[in-house]
């Protein structure tokens, strides 16, 4: 009878644990808790055209909301609202250049009848405009200089009273003199 090692049952448990969880996951229990990773249904190439034509307008009205944020932004001389809006904007115009990129790709595989490459490219197209809405609702958030600021600043100053006219308390007292002193020779010394 062969023995194993620690290491082996571990491995063991964990893919025992690992099978029953994915088993779990995927038998739609009765809990309440959903992981969020279904898979969609599917749909046709055609349709799937038509939904990343949806997606790539919905990435340019996007950024041309931002730009006009930039803009008045820009105009009212708030630098840090630019900078955020600026980058903002940055990252949703690669998403968009991306976008198309990925929807003549998607065209180019519907034609072909490529469903799998269709459905792949699909995919990418429905997460880059699920990106392009998270940077729009970031770019909502861009706080600047109008909102750091609120109200004059004012400076009050109290002196105690306490303190002693005449001595300046910036001034630190004069140290004590210091004496050296030289120690007694060794008188039974050893070496």
């Amino acid at each position: 009878m062969r023995r194993l090692g620690a290491g082996s049952v571990w491995i063991g448990i964990a893919a025992l644990l690992l099978a029953t969880g994915t088993a779990t996951a995927q038998g739609g229990g009765t809990g309440s808790a959903q992981v969020g990773f279904e898979r969609p249904q599917r749909l046709s190439p055609q349709d799937e055209l038509a939904q990343s034509e949806v997606i790539v307008s919905k990435i340019e009205h996007t950024s041309g909301v931002i730009r006009k944020q930039l803009d008045a932004a820009r105009q009212a001389r708030d630098v840090v609202k630019s900078l955020c809006l600026s980058d903002k904007l940055s990252q949703v115009d690669v998403a968009g250049r991306s976008t198309k990129d990925r929807r003549s790709a998607l065209e180019a595989a519907a034609k072909r009848g490529d469903t799998e490459l269709a459905n792949h490219e699909f995919t990418i197209i429905t997460v880059l405009g699920t990106r392009a809405e998270q940077l729009m609702s970031e770019a909502n958030q861009c706080l600047g200089e109008e909102v750091a600021f609120v109200g004059q600043t004012e400076v009050i100053v109290t002196v105690n009273p306490n303190i002693p006219a005449g001595e300046d308390p910036t001034q630190f007292p004069p140290l004590p003199p210091v004496f050296v002193t030289t120690p007694p020779p060794c008188t039974s010394c050893t070496e």
